[in-house]
């Protein structure tokens, strides 16, 4: 038995609703919760309004993490966002998946294999999809079914492990049952074992959608489902983190 935290954080470039750029509010709440594996999405690289820096570079620097991976979207007038995913266990491969549909806005979908190494020197395979999808209701089932008919979505067994997380923006879960009902996912970041009362993320100040979700397939059992409840993380971002912990079998 294993035990895994994940974490699904909007950042928002780490400029809060008090329009201040502040990273280190982003780094002191995900370092009160330790994730051992964080998706993050609009992550800045190279833009002015976060100093020029490298956000993913950044905030695993400020936290810890030894591994991470990068997936630019949307190219600015200087600089780059997209989402990143941080890990403690080593990252063996990944691929930014382009979910851009024409006259939309571009989004992508980050794509990293991770090996989970056991104590008898072993390791475990676990894919990991780190998303945000579009605004609009049309655009996000058809990015979804692009991103399962992908080759590396495609290639996994039903009872491979398997992590599917981000901004959904989602406003009414009209996404969750193609993951729970079509694909066998369990959703991770509901109140309750279905995926009908998701923990409201957006806006962090006053949440009224849950937009962020953690989906998980194969050999997990859902251990513990939160939402972040820092008073910090009500301005760190306009988005709250959701968080499961999860025993893997």
């Amino acid at each position: 038995m294993m035990r895994l935290r994940v974490m699904s954080y909007n950042i928002h470039r780490a400029i809060g609703v008090d329009r201040l750029f502040r990273p280190e509010r982003i780094a002191r709440i995900i370092k009160h919760h330790e994730p051992d594996l964080l998706l993050l999405q609009e992550v800045d690289v190279g833009v002015p309004r976060s100093r020029n820096l490298d956000l993913a570079e950044e905030l695993a620097g400020l936290c810890g993490y030894p591994h991470r991976a990068l997936g630019l979207n949307v190219a600015l007038t200087k600089g780059h966002y997209g989402n990143a995913t941080l890990s403690r266990f080593p990252i063996v491969a990944e691929r930014n998946i382009d979910l851009t549909l024409p006259g939309h806005k571009a989004r992508g979908c980050l794509y990293t294999a991770l090996e989970i190494p056991e104590s008898n020197g072993k390791s475990r395979p676990l894919a990991v999809f780190n998303l945000h999808l579009g605004l609009s209701f049309n655009e996000r089932p058809r990015q979804v079914g692009n991103l399962v008919k992908t080759p590396e979505f495609a290639a996994l067994a039903p009872d491979d492990p398997c992590i599917v997380g981000g901004d959904f923006n989602d406003w009414f879960t009209r996404l969750s049952p193609m993951f729970t009902e079509v694909m066998d996912f369990k959703c991770a970041s509901s109140h309750q074992e279905d995926f009908q009362s998701p923990y409201l993320t957006y806006p962090s100040f006053s949440p009224t959608g849950g937009l962020d979700k953690i989906f998980v397939r194969g050999p997990f059992a859902i251990v513990k489902r939160q939402r972040c409840r820092m008073q910090i993380s009500k301005i760190a971002s306009d988005h709250l983190p959701v968080l499961a912990d999860l025993d893997w079998q």
